[in-house]
């Protein structure tokens, strides 16, 4: 007897029978005899599966196609009996018993691993039916629109691009710079869930803390416009600072993601800007001015759009072509120039380009300084944006907390 067959087969039975747990459950209400399918039928299907894998080397594949459709004909035929008399016409049972077929056969002939992984992934699926209907009910066409471009730039685009190096310099990879597309794509799509499903009731401390993930350069510019209609200035510059603070350790995992070998050498200036921010943030929450409930609906982030997605894209290969044309010419240290220029309209792109070159074609030093100096340039930036879309009232406060985080940061950086 082949001991390692059996093992299979029984870990066939376990898999099919975890399914059919769940679909028993589902369906216990129902009179005895009135189920398509229950616990035994698909441990026994998943064994079906099993001992096709069994009779494989001997009949070839053939017969395990045959059954499977026989499989299929017969849960069909059960499923249009039971819809006739019920006038359910879902087709949850007939998938899940065709599933489960297909989990015995790679229980033998495949990945036991992959078998495990899908019989879990199946039986989450089917459990949390009513979950992902109440989600349906609530999404906007705008949101299911957002989640079907992601889906497209990840799944569908980004397998198929090359991944080698074009154009001058070879600076550009096609697969490396759509991946870094879809990472930001994907924070700023979570961010705004994050922010939706937290209400725009919650206060601004909470939206500023949300909106941080996706641009904390747009919050800025939204809570500087509010501070001309509610005279808050220390309570908007709290969330401010406060959205500011969640910039730096952003950065800190884009580089993980890219390039953790940067961390240790990066980490002291960015804490010591998160530090400087959130403490800035806690004296002006603990200072804020009396007031009522505050509508921050205007603050929420729009899902994520191709457009907007794109147009990072299109920066970033533009920061690629300087960053790398600039070395060429004037070595490492002109980097440091485009990080600051880069620093006043975007952190994350020349983030993800320093970090990248760090790999092979610059040192980690001159990494570590340009996404320093452009995470500097930035919070220069959101002290602008205050001062040119706000009052000189919330400067005050904000700006002694963004030159609190400057300051520490320069300390830090002259002394690694």
């Amino acid at each position: 007897m082949d001991h390692s067959q059996l093992l299979r087969v029984l870990i066939a039975l376990a898999l099919g029978m975890l399914i059919g747990l769940q679909r028993g459950w589902h369906e216990r209400n129902s009179r005895v005899g009135g189920r398509i399918a229950g616990i035994r039928t698909f441990g026994l299907l998943a064994v079906a599966g099993a001992l096709t894998g069994v009779l494989h080397p001997l009949l070839g594949p053939g017969i395990g196609i045959a059954i499977g459709l026989g499989i299929t004909l017969l849960l069909g035929l059960a499923h249009w009996l039971d819809s006739s008399e019920d006038h359910d016409f879902g087709l949850t049972t007939v998938m899940a018993g065709v599933v489960t077929y297909l989990l015995g056969s790679i229980t033998l002939l495949g990945d036991l691993n992959l078998a495990v992984a899908i019989a879990v992934m199946t039986t989450v699926i089917l459990h949390f039916k009513q979950t992902l209907h109440r989600i349906l009910e609530h999404l906007s066409d705008s949101e299911i629109r957002g989640i079907l471009q992601l889906a497209l730039i990840s799944a569908v685009l980004l397998p198929v691009l090359p991944n080698r190096s074009y154009g001058p310099w070879n600076a550009l990879n096609p697969y490396e710079i759509w991946l870094l597309v879809v990472l930001m794509a994907g924070i700023s799509l979570t961010a705004y869930f994050a922010m939706r499903l937290t209400g725009p009731d919650k206060g601004v401390l909470i939206t500023s803390l949300l909106g941080g993930l996706a641009s904390s350069t747009a919050l800025t510019l939204s809570l500087a416009r509010m501070n001309t209609q509610l005279p808050l200035p220390r309570l908007l510059a709290s969330g401010i600072l406060l959205a500011a603070a969640i910039m730096y350790p952003r950065i800190l995992l884009e580089v993980a993601v890219i390039n953790p070998g940067l961390l240790a050498a990066l980490w002291p200036p960015m804490l010591a800007m998160t530090l400087g921010c959130a403490a800035s943030a806690f004296w002006c929450w603990r200072h804020k001015e009396p007031f009522g409930r505050i509508d921050t609906a205007q603050l929420a982030t729009r899902p994520f759009q191709l457009l907007p997605a794109l147009q990072f894209g299109a920066l970033l290969i533009l920061i690629m072509l300087i960053a790398h044309g600039i070395q060429a010419k004037m070595g490492e240290q002109g980097l440091w120039l485009v990080a600051i220029v880069a620093g006043l309209t975007d952190v994350d792109a020349i983030t993800l380009t320093l970090a990248r070159m760090a790999q092979d074609s610059i040192t980690a030093d001159t990494a570590v300084t340009g996404i320093t100096l452009a995470a500097i340039t930035n919070t220069l930036i959101k002290g602008a944006l205050a001062l040119f879309a706000g009052h000189w009232s919330l400067c005050r406060p904000l700006w002694t907390g963004l030159a609190l985080a400057i300051l520490l940061a320069l300390l830090t950086l002259s002394l690694t």
